[in-house]
This record gives C-alpha cells, structure tokens and sequence, in this order.
C-alpha cells in the first residue's frame, strides 16, 4: 500500500543510489561547529557526520543544522559522536599530548572502520607529532598546519609561515613580496635582530594571538572552521591549490627523520601533500625546529605505547593533519 508520501508521484525507474562525497567531524565544540557550518555554506559534502560523545549536544547540533540546511542549496546528511578536550590559558600545546593520544587510541580506528578509503585531516595539539603517530600512508595524511597561521600573519602583512603550528613557527621572510617585489630585496635586514623597523614583531603576535584570543573568549572556534573548511575545498573540489600545512618531510631541507612539519603543499583529491620547494634564508631556524619536534614526537611515541594500545590503522598519505584547532578534531574526506 502506498504512502501519502508516495501517492503524489508515480516512479517509473527505481531511484539508483549515488555515491556521494562525505565529510566526517569528529569533536563538535566551537570549532567542529564553526566548521560545519562552513562545510555548509560552502556546498563541499553530500554527507557531513558528526560525531562527539556527548549525546545530547551532538543531537541538539545536528537537529539545528538540519533545520538551518532548508535554507541551503542542498540539503545535508548528518551523522553523530563526540569528544573534545580544550587547552587552557598559558598552557603549551605539547601538554595536551597526553589526553589526545589517549583520544587518537580509541577514535582513530573507529573513525576509519566506517570510511576505509577516507583521507584525513587532524586539528588537535600538538599536530605535527599526531599526524605521525596515526601511521596514515604519507599521500592522505597533513594537517592544517600552518594555514591559519598564514593568514594570522597576512592580516598585518603579506607572508608566508613554515614550521610547527603554533609558538615556534618560522617566518620565511626571503619569500615576503607585495605584487611580486621581494621586501628582502629592498629591507636586507627585515625580520632580523638589526630591522630599525621591527618587523619580527609581526610574527611574534602571530604566535602569541592564539593566546589572546584564549584569555578573552575560551578558545578560537571561527577562524580554525574557515580555516579547516578553506583546506577541505581543495581537496573535495581537486583544486590543486597551495596551502601551509602539516606533512611529512622526510627527505626535503636535507631532514633525514621521519617528522611532520608545516610547509607549502599542493592539495587536491589524489594528491593531498605534494610540497612545494622552497628556498628557506636562512635554514637555521627550520632545523631548529625540526630537532624540537623530532625529540616531542619520540616522548609522544612512548606515550602511545604505554599501555600497549595501538592505533595505526592507514598510513601518512591518509591523515591531513590541520594544525589549528584547541580541541580535538578531525577531518575525514571520502
């Protein structure tokens, strides 16, 4: 007996079902919010899933994009779970290393056990040492990175951030130009100790503007969603566009260790961190930190294995590893 729902139409061919692109966000604070609704608005999913553990407010999120997506072009599907833990005022990100690998042990296999061909992307602190321990293939792996940062940086001047996400990334001051002319060309010593200008002082709000925004409201939600949304355009539209972010190096900058770090890379569907060679005046400063982030990745590793639960599941080229966010987060793109 047909339904009311099916009387007005008479189906002469059986509805085929297509198969359709779909994001998953894990952790729906603030920030998995902020980037849901940029998902939206953007158009990027046929299905958006969330998840979080905390029952009721993942049910209260969903039933109000659910409503708020009549107003879209498209309709949305929306899926749900939970989890989050947020970084405090004054704390480094590395002391969030602890409680996230313990949230990557149980939310890393069962996050990919619905989304086997899934590429994915991490916002959670410290990033750069997370995207590594995932064991995600290289080629579906990085993270936001440095993309937030870049445009942190952009917002007083032009530039481009390399490095860790966050405190200790490097200003790549050879590759400051405005409509093509190098600023080092014409200021030799912009950025350095002896810039009369104090142009380091750009780059020092830029690592220090997270905090701020912390004190004042909590933690960022709004700019990591565009942020993360900004990366999961080029990767669900195959736009082979350049962003800033989290990705193994091994092999480039003359880096031999098998460490994630933040750097220019090509992102679209098949190839989601192709980087980009850049020449880096003075090399000094990357290296440094690239020694810092091998040393915390080797003290995160014995974390992870400490009580004998393992998580590698994929391998690099599966994880985009998006190195902005204060709470745990992630970004899983069929």
């Amino acid at each position: 007996m047909e339904t009311l729902e099916d009387q007005p139409i008479h189906n002469l061919l059986k509805e085929e079902q297509i198969p359709q692109n779909k994001i998953t966000i894990v952790g729906v604070d603030a920030v998995g919010s902020a980037f849901a609704i940029s998902i939206l608005m953007k158009d990027l999913a046929g299905v958006l899933a969330l998840v979080d553990v905390m029952e009721d407010k993942l049910k209260g999120e969903m039933m109000d994009l659910q409503h708020g997506s009549l107003f879209l072009r498209t309709s949305k599907v929306l899926v749900i779970i939970t989890a989050e833990a947020h970084q405090q005022e004054e704390e480094s990100r590395f002391n969030l290393v602890q409680c996230n690998v313990n949230f990557f042990k149980f939310i890393i296999p069962n996050a990919v056990k619905y989304s086997l061909n899934c590429k994915l992307l991490i916002v959670s602190n410290p990033v750069d040492i997370f995207d590594l321990l995932c064991g995600f293939p290289k080629n579906r792996v990085i993270g936001s990175g440095c993309n937030l940062g870049s445009a942190q940086f952009r917002y007083p001047m032009q530039e481009r951030v390399l490095g860790e996400h966050g405190d200790s990334s490097v200003p790549v001051w050879s590759g400051v130009n405005v409509t093509g002319v190098s600023l080092k060309t014409l200021h030799p010593d912009l950025g350095t100790d002896i810039d009369k200008e104090q142009w380091k002082e750009v780059h020092k709000q830029v690592a220090e503007s997270a905090y701020k925004v912390i004190k004042l409201k909590g933690y960022p939600s709004w700019a990591t969603g565009l942020s993360v949304a900004d990366l999961a355009d080029s990767i669900m539209k195959n736009l082979g566009w350049v962003h800033p972010i989290s990705t193994m190096i091994k092999g480039l900058y003359g880096i031999k260790d098998d460490v994630f770090l933040s750097v220019p890379c090509i992102l679209g569907q098949n190839r989601i961190s192709d980087p980009v060679k850049v020449t880096l005046t003075p090399k000094g400063p990357f290296e440094e930190e690239c020694s810092s982030i091998l040393g915390d990745t080797k003290r995160a590793a014995i974390l992870k294995s400490s009580d004998g639960i393992p998580f590698h599941c994929l391998g690099y080229n599966r994880i985009l590893v998006g190195g902005c966010a204060y709470c745990p987060f992630y970004l899983i793109c069929d």
